[in-house]
């Protein structure tokens, strides 16, 4: 499905269900989701654990795939994309930003940040955006180090930089603060929410940390795999 670039909703959710099946009976982890994202949009998901949070970040990956329903990314249904098709418009529609950084300790940090860009075969002057990027989290002159030789910080700053490599409309962000104390996981998220708005970027942030939840534009609240409360928190 293709739409208009300006029209279109950024994220469309319908009818979403996630089960798995056991040896006595089916797990049901995502029960009939329906939401819509607009672009632009800062939206937290929230919710106890088992709410099914980082489930439905994986599906709107395509790391996952829903056991029916439908998903549509910037205008494109990804329902049924086999995982070729899918990781290249993952490589083109996507970023994303674990908690557990997942940087690979072979490459610098320019390396790292360059690497989603010599995936998708980018053919302009990757390394200046890549430094440019590094910059703008206050690491530029750490671009020559390895993670092992970085803080966890700054392997976090390190992936949000990757995370916007490629200019990718929607940014998923799965607890991006979870491995940080509190003063080095508020400089995430204040940089997180700088490149976002710099950027034009959809962000879509599982938390279970209310005060960063605060900070969107838009909390949907899981529970038991339901959407249980999907509020504007301003506009």
């Amino acid at each position: 499905m293709q739409g208009d670039p300006i029209r279109t909703p950024a994220i469309q959710v319908a009818s979403l269900t996630k089960s798995i099946p056991t040896a006595t009976h089916t797990v049901e982890i995502l029960r009939g989701l329906d939401f819509t994202i607009e672009r632009g949009e800062f939206v937290a998901i929230m919710g106890p654990s088992g709410s099914g949070k980082s489930t439905l970040l994986g599906l709107l990956a395509g790391l996952d795939t829903p056991t029916s329903g439908r998903i549509v990314l910037d205008g494109e249904d990804i329902t049924g994309l086999d995982e070729d098709h899918m990781a290249v418009l993952r490589g083109r529609k996507v970023g994303f930003v674990f908690q557990s950084y997942q940087l690979l300790p072979t490459l610098t940090a320019e390396e790292n940040v360059l690497l989603p860009y010599e995936l998708t075969g980018g053919n302009g002057d990757g390394r200046r955006r890549a430094r440019e990027l590094l910059k703008s989290v206050g690491l530029e002159d750490r671009r020559d180090h390895y993670p092992i030789q970085l803080s966890g910080g700054e392997q976090q700053r390190v992936a949000l930089a990757r995370a916007f490599m490629v200019r990718p409309p929607i940014l998923l962000a799965d607890e991006p603060t979870g491995n940080l104390d509190s003063q080095n996981g508020q400089h995430i998220l204040d940089l997180l929410i700088s490149l976002n708005q710099r950027e034009g970027t959809t962000l879509v942030l599982v938390t279970h940390d209310p005060a960063l939840s605060s900070r969107a534009n838009r909390r949907i609240v899981l529970q038991d795999g339901r959407i249980v409360s999907d509020d504007a928190l301003r506009t």
